[in-house]
């Protein structure tokens, strides 16, 4: 599914982002599935031509701007606040801890819908989720799979942190910001995929920039060309590292995370990047959820798709509304976007946060909202350690199997947590004095 080197699968689910952003598509994606099933490789290229040629509609009422120097003043409204030097370091390792964690609590759900991972967990007695999930075999009625992970991210299947993508992408941002520095170029980051990266081991959009940047295209066109994954979720995933190394200072992070976001990703998708370093920079200064959440919503462009699904989370929240209510509400309003788009998971991201009384009731909550899983218990982990330090992170959860991390990243693989929050608690310090000097 969603292969970047096949047109059976780029040209519907092309079809299918151009329909989610305000262009009238009409007919053309049913054209493509039935070409797409029929091995039709002369009706699908006749399709994509007819998709290339399309234009928005009057009537989109969106304003989702491309330009990096809109994002950037956007972002720049935020002021940095003042943080505590001293309580950066734990505060750090325990979103490292976080965010290992929570990967793995999701991880052998992945792609599974709300109903399946109820179905799967209460048959595994965790309904609510209390930790990691056993394999059960066989499967209960109503379960067709798992994820392929499964059998090795499940309770007792694991020695060490499964290798993650998540994880795999925060550790090449500390990589890339200990080599380059803070000021680092998309040029840069792309290098370092060739690099560090197995093409093997990107998935969807980065897999797309990657297939693109082999066959000489640089950024930004490594974001557009053949990308039909341009809005999902693999900028937002890649985030965190720059929130962790600029305490307090989100629009900083955010203004790293475009860098980074712009070599795979357009509109929704940089705004992903950019609204999840943001949240980890700002949850890194305070110890509320709701002010994170808050700060990190001021760098997203106001009348974006994602600002105003994000608001609408915040104002369940405010409002008292159950946690039920909040997942029904992504269930209904934003379920027609794929499972792995930026706009529905970063909506149950914010939902666990806002309705998660602590670590695995954070976890879990967004974990029960389905979609990518793995990837949204890694972001909620990640920003829960940052705002209440690694105490906050059960240990039992921790104990001897997320010590050392399994990682694809070259040089990385066993790599351990402990070492990589050191690593960017110092860099955190170094870019601090940096800024201050000038």
């Amino acid at each position: 599914m969603h292969d970047v080197l096949d047109p059976r699968d780029l040209v519907p689910d092309e079809a299918e982002q151009l329909a989610l952003s305000g262009y009238p598509v009409g007919d053309l994606r049913a054209a493509a599935l039935e070409a797409a099933a029929a091995n039709d490789l002369a009706a699908l290229a006749e399709v994509r031509t007819r998709l290339a040629a399309l234009e928005r509609s009057p009537a989109w009422d969106c304003e989702e701007p491309e330009d990096d120097d809109v994002l950037l003043k956007q972002a720049a409204t935020v002021e940095p606040v003042d943080v505590d030097p001293g309580l950066v370091p734990e505060r750090i390792r325990g979103a490292w801890l976080g965010r290992t964690v929570g990967n793995t609590l999701g991880k052998p759900l992945e792609g599974l819908t709300r109903a399946t991972i109820e179905i799967y967990l209460r048959a595994a007695g965790q309904y609510p989720q209390v930790g990691y999930l056993p394999l059960l075999s066989p499967l209960p009625e109503g379960v067709g799979a798992l994820h392929p992970s499964a059998p090795v991210a499940t309770a007792g299947r694991f020695a060490d942190v499964p290798r993650d993508d998540d994880i795999d992408w925060t550790i090449l941002a500390l990589h890339v910001m200990e080599t380059y520095g803070a000021d680092f170029t998309t040029e840069q980051m792309a290098a370092t995929w060739l690099d560090r990266v197995p093409f093997t081991q990107t998935y969807t959009a980065e897999r797309a920039a990657y297939r693109n940047l082999i066959g000489g295209l640089q950024p930004p066109a490594t974001a557009t060309a053949d990308n039909p994954y341009r809005e999902w979720i693999g900028a937002l995933i890649r985030g965190d590292a720059f929130g962790y190394v600029s305490p307090g200072d989100a629009a900083s992070a955010a203004r790293m995370a475009l860098v980074d976001a712009r070599l795979s990703h357009t509109a929704n998708g940089k705004y992903g990047e950019m609204w999840a370093a943001a949240l980890t920079a700002a949850a890194l200064a305070t110890d509320s959820a709701p002010q994170a959440l808050h700060t990190a919503l001021a760098v997203i462009p106001p009348r974006s798709r994602l600002h105003g699904a994000l608001t609408h989370v915040l104002s369940l929240h405010e409002q008292g509304a159950e946690k039920t209510e909040a997942l029904d509400w992504v269930d209904s309003a934003l379920g027609h976007y794929p499972w792995v788009h930026t706009i529905n998971n970063a909506a149950l991201i914010s939902i666990g946060l806002l309705w998660g009384g602590h670590f695995m009731d954070a976890v879990g909550i967004t974990i029960s909202g389905g979609r990518d899983t793995d990837s949204n218990g890694a972001t909620v982990g990640s920003v829960y350690g940052a705002l209440h330090g690694p105490d906050s992170v059960p240990s039992r959860l921790i104990g001897t199997t997320h010590v050392h991390v399994r990682s694809a990243i070259r040089d990385y693989d066993r790599v351990t947590v402990a070492d990589l929050a050191a690593r960017t608690a110092r860099l955190a310090h170094t870019l601090r004095a940096e800024r201050e000097e000038s």
